[in-house]
């Protein structure tokens, strides 16, 4: 029999498993993104306000020289065929999951910009002796090399065969040039890829999914990871010996046995007050953000462009949206509130606030706008 929870419960559950409520001790980086086992990165500064508001200790320059010069944590063309933050541990195996995913995916695309499938591995190769040969390459550089051997190279062209490359395992980021990413082979930097049986693989990843996103769904997990629902249902259904059926309100969803444990004491812990970046995972794991955030403000949430604001958080609920203004040598940090709050909240935001000073090295100063 599935276990009744509230919708603030079941809130409370995900802010735990998203390491949100008691990020804990210290750890490196690239432990604190594997416990959660990705964070979208397209903007890279938020991704690592992600790996923030999930443990203490480290600054945004540690995770910035890990992502360059480390060998721990791969930014990478990855879950939905968006750019993450992921341990090279995980990418080792993750890749060859998907690659095929998103190499259909994006096979259209590529044909309409010139490749057949033919061109497209002599593009790759080109790129991989180009990379071989000369070491690390800007995309204006491989565009140059593709054009010299007569491939499409002009507006998203490179792109495209750069994604890929990247999708096949062949190249992914290396050391950025001034404000240029480059790109170097993953077996030179990283080592060689760990491909494992698709249903190990899937089985990993989903169980991977509900220790960060539980309670969830299996339309939860696909929408998550990319991979059709047609598949993730058996698969689910594999794994309910390690699950446990809960109702939100009614609504199915699971969590793993081992979080079980965890309902004795929900209502015990005191408010938890987040200040999540743009793109936040918390945001990007579920189908349906109605239990995270009254659809009434979703226009608040999405800007356009296809942009997720930064928000604040309380016990799992968005209550708020922030953003931060250069202002002198710091930051402006302004919380709008959807609603008016009690202002016993304005010294925990002043606290969160602290700490993305302390993360960044920069002053931050708060400005509470009220509705």
């Amino acid at each position: 029999m599935a276990i009744n929870l509230t919708a603030h419960q079941a809130r409370l559950l995900r802010m735990r498993a998203q390491r949100l409520t008691n990020p804990g001790p210290v750890q490196a980086p690239e432990e604190t993104l594997r416990q959660i086992f990705a964070v979208q990165a397209q903007d890279l500064p938020a991704s690592y306000l992600s790996l923030r508001a999930r443990s203490g200790g480290f600054t945004a320059a540690q995770v910035e020289y890990e992502r360059q010069f480390g060998s721990e944590i791969c930014w990478r063309w990855s879950l939905r065929g968006t750019l993450h933050l992921i341990t090279v541990e995980d990418a080792r195996w993750l890749i060859p999951l998907l690659s095929t995913d998103l190499i259909a995916w994006d096979r259209l695309r590529l044909t309409q910009l010139g490749y057949t499938e033919k061109t497209a591995q002599k593009g790759m190769e080109v790129i991989r002796r180009a990379i071989e040969q000369h070491g690390e390459l800007t995309r204006v550089e491989i565009a140059q090399f593709l054009k010299d051997r007569n491939l499409p190279f002009e507006g998203q062209a490179t792109v495209h065969i750069l994604f890929r490359a990247v999708c096949e395992g062949d190249i992914c980021p290396g050391v950025d040039r001034g404000k240029k990413p480059t790109y170097t082979l993953f077996a030179k930097r990283y080592g060689a890829l760990d491909p494992r049986p698709r249903l190990v693989a899937l089985t990993e990843l989903a169980l991977r999914y509900l220790a960060a996103y539980a309670p969830a769904r299996p339309e939860d997990f696909a929408v998550w990871s990319g991979v059709k629902i047609s598949e993730v249902r058996p698969l689910w259904q594999s794994l309910t010996d390690q699950m446990l059926p809960v109702d939100v309100e009614g609504a199915p969803n699971w969590i793993l046995r081992s979080q079980s444990t965890w309902l004795e004491s929900l209502e015990s812990q005191p408010p938890v007050l987040r200040l999540l970046p743009r793109f936040d995972t918390y945001l990007l794991g579920y189908a349906n953000r109605d239990l995270l955030i009254d659809p009434t403000f979703n226009k608040k949430l999405f800007k356009g462009g296809g942009t997720i604001s930064a928000v604040a958080v309380l016990d799992g609920r968005v209550f708020g949206v922030w953003k931060a203004t250069p202002k002198g040598k710091g930051l402006e940090l302004t919380v709008e509130w959807f609603e008016n709050q009690p202002d016993a909240l304005i010294p925990t935001i002043e606290a969160e606030a602290a700490d993305i000073a302390r993360f960044l090295a920069r002053p931050v100063t708060v400005k509470i706008q009220q509705p």
